[in-house]
């Protein structure tokens, strides 16, 4: 199974190239110099990743045809909104009614929806998050692979199980080849097109190991690839840019300066070094991968609202918002878990912000609630899911937050669990452009 459907090169401009597929046509970059009009390719987060001969497309396009257009049907059909009953809040209606016109909400009205806990003005907000993504995303889903490679972390953050201070951790790093060889696997063998490649903060792996990494992936592998390795120098970041990383997944954890100097301990983890080193990654061309945790103490919903409207100002093509989970060897242990729905309202109001947003349904919000926790996530607005391709001896010691969702499966099985989910929900495993 392929996480992207083929599309044919109608029109070259500049660095464009204009797609079809199945007569859509969708925007990609083209970092390429020899595609030509007629070429089918791959694209994913919106950039061209491969080129593909035209019989094997041609294959591809006929076994999906048929089921493209049916999911779409039934995508539309579940992301109809029935009249609203039994809401007593005009002005809640009138929010939601704004959202539906494209009108910008003020800050008090956006606060007004991540407050409510009102059963029926979920249910509308959920919905009407749903149906805009539907409106401006049609039924395209991305699905990332994400390798873990090394738990060693030089910081210290209270929240996160692999923090320097957990001696009870056994530590891992996995080489350079043993990546590549992982990273191969995930795109040649099992279809992935966009890999994420994790680690802790650690400076084993040198800038110029990086450089190697990603160049070697690249020359086995057409392939989207962000990294998620923490702070870095601004050379480290240009530099992996230049070897072909196209993608950071980092998050700000919080928008509260001061909420994040109480939980975070390292060397020189300042909050404004963090929103400094996104904007840098943004100019350089980086797709963008951020957001917070939810349900940080003394985290508030204005927290969260600001959390939203900072993604969003760093013009954010992926908003990653997951709940936070206690940790048996952290200051957070004993920490209260966050209720599904605070993290559903942040999915759904980061969507009803910036409709044509990527909004990611992360592990941490399965393993809040691993029997429907992706599916409430895609049915609250977000549109892009993540599997874990990291080899199975690992997975247990990238331990950031306890009993993983996913982890207790082989990533076949994993695959075809999400492939189900999606079906089921009239969407398509793949990401058409923009």
């Amino acid at each position: 199974m392929c996480y992207a459907i083929p599309g044919k090169i109608l029109e070259l401009r500049d660095n464009i190239a204009v797609v079809d597929y199945f007569g859509e046509h969708r925007n990609v970059l083209n970092d390429f110099t020899d595609v030509q009009i007629g070429d089918y390719i791959y694209a994913q987060g919106g950039i061209l990743v491969q080129k593909i001969p035209k019989q094997d497309a041609i294959l591809i396009l006929k076994e999906w045809e048929e089921r493209f257009f049916q999911l779409k049907k039934l995508d539309l059909k579940i992301s109809r909104i029935k009249e609203e009953v039994g809401i007593e809040d005009n002005k809640f209606i009138k929010i939601i009614e704004k959202t539906r016109e494209g009108i910008s909400l003020k800050r008090d009205e956006v606060l007004r929806l991540l407050k409510t806990n009102d059963k029926k003005e979920l249910n509308l907000l959920f919905k009407t998050a749903n149906k805009l993504r539907q409106k401006h995303l049609k039924n395209s889903c991305c699905v990332h692979g994400i390798i873990e490679f090394s738990n060693h972390c030089r910081n210290d953050c209270l929240y996160c199980g692999i923090r320097k201070s957990n001696k009870k951790l056994k530590r891992y790093r996995m080489d350079v080849d043993e990546i590549v060889k992982v990273a191969s696997f995930a795109v040649n063998r099992l279809g992935f097109k966009a890999l994420v490649l994790q680690s802790g903060e650690d400076f084993w792996y040198t800038t110029e190991k990086l450089i190697e990494m990603i160049k070697k992936i690249k020359e086995k592998c057409g392939v989207l690839l962000f990294m998620s390795i923490g702070e870095r120098s601004f050379d480290c970041y240009k530099r992996m840019y230049e070897a072909g990383a196209r993608g950071v997944l980092f998050r700000f954890e919080t928008s509260n300066p001061r909420l994040y100097k109480k939980l975070h301990r390292g060397p020189k983890l300042k909050f404004q070094n963090r929103i400094k080193l996104l904007r840098y990654m943004s100019k350089l061309g980086y797709i963008i991968a951020t957001g917070s945790l939810i349900g940080l103490p003394g985290q508030t919903e204005e927290d969260l609202m600001n959390d939203i409207l900072l993604t969003k100002s760093l013009n954010a093509e992926m908003y990653s918002f997951g709940p936070l989970i206690p940790h048996s060897e952290t200051p957070l242990a004993n920490a209260s878990l966050e209720n599904i729905n605070t993290v559903l309202k942040v999915l759904a109001v980061s969507r009803l912000i910036d409709p044509k947003a990527k909004i990611l349904v992360t592990t941490a919000l399965e393993t809040l609630d691993k029997e429907n926790g992706r599916k409430l996530g895609l049915l609250s607005g977000a549109n892009s899911l993540m599997i874990n391709v990291t080899p199975t001896k690992y997975k247990n010691l990238y331990s950031i937050y306890p009993n993983k969702a996913g982890n207790e499966r082989e990533i076949e099985d994993d695959i075809e669990k999400t492939l189900n989910l999606l079906y089921s929900l009239g969407r398509a495993p793949t990401d058409l452009g923009i």
